[in-house]
């Protein structure tokens, strides 16, 4: 177990505690729908780059009748970046010590009138303390009236901050989820931020701050996509809707694995491959 201070711990406790309430939100969607299906849990271990015990988190995945797979990941890790990935991390050129927690969600739906969605917020200390997150819409057949939910629900939590937080954070999601070799954007947005910096009271946002708006996000997300999965898992779709479902995948997956940040940070500070890759589909096709 990590040695971990009073902002840390109480950001890995909330992280951890979002991810029960939504992993229980999404098990009782599969009952209302006659399924059995339940979230399996899996406990990985982190070593560090430096050799030494680094952390570690809990990768959980579920097949169901609603969700064709969704993964909801906590992680808790620490130790030295390595002296090659330092140099694209905020104060860890000087000093290559870090932590970060935080919790990520990827669910692919089987409907595919029911949108996929990703989720994910973070804290991250180098020499610096920042939060990051957010969470955006992917859906195959977008559907006006769940984008307009979305984003409503969204920018009510921006809002209760500061109002320039969805304008900022919405228009940093349309340009880091794109897709430049297709010159598509991967989805229908949500808000994207990062380097929400803490600082002293009376210096600018304090940890408190930004971690309550960070909570806001957890929340926000937790209310508004099982609704819009509840209006859309019954709608009828035939094969051409399916293949639709398919080939918009391939795009996911494109992005995930060739621009997603994530992803590169998980892979360069040696996280868990399988809950680093979970955002990937069960199945996608490609023309």
């Amino acid at each position: 177990m990590l040695p971990l201070d009073e902002q840390q711990q109480a950001a890995r406790d909330w992280f951890e505690s979002l991810r029960d309430r939504i992993c229980a939100e999404f098990e009782t969607i599969e009952r209302e729908a006659g399924s059995d299906a339940a979230l399996v849990y899996t406990p990985w271990d982190r070593t560090d780059h430096s050799g030494d015990p680094g952390g570690g988190g809990v990768r959980g995945q579920m097949t169901g009748k609603v969700f064709e797979k969704v993964g909801v990941n906590v992680s808790t890790v620490g130790g030295t970046f390595s002296p090659e990935f330092a140099k694209s991390i905020p104060g860890a050129e000087e000093n290559p010590n870090f932590f970060a927690t935080g919790i990520s969600l990827v669910a692919h739906m089987a409907n595919p009138h029911v949108p996929a969605v990703h989720m994910n917020t973070r804290f991250l200390t180098t020499t610096k303390r920042w939060f990051g997150g957010g969470a955006d819409l992917n859906p195959a057949i977008p559907n006006e009236e769940d984008t307009e939910a979305f984003h409503a629900r969204l920018r009510a939590a921006c809002a209760a901050h500061d109002p320039t937080f969805y304008p900022r954070f919405s228009k940093w999601a349309d340009d880091y989820f794109f897709i430049p070799h297709r010159g598509v954007p991967r989805g229908v947005g949500g808000i994207f931020y990062d380097h929400l910096d803490c600082f002293e009271p009376g210096e600018g946002p304090t940890f408190d701050a930004n971690f309550a708006f960070t909570r806001d996000v957890g929340e926000a997300f937790l209310d508004i996509f099982p609704k819009i999965v509840r209006q859309r898992r019954d709608a009828p779709f035939g094969e051409e809707d399916r293949q639709r479902l398919l080939e918009f995948r391939g795009r996911y997956v494109e992005f995930n694995l060739l621009y997603d940040r994530g992803t590169l940070f998980g892979l360069k500070t040696g996280g868990n491959i399988d809950a680093i890759l979970m955002s990937l589909p069960p199945l996608a096709a490609w023309k």
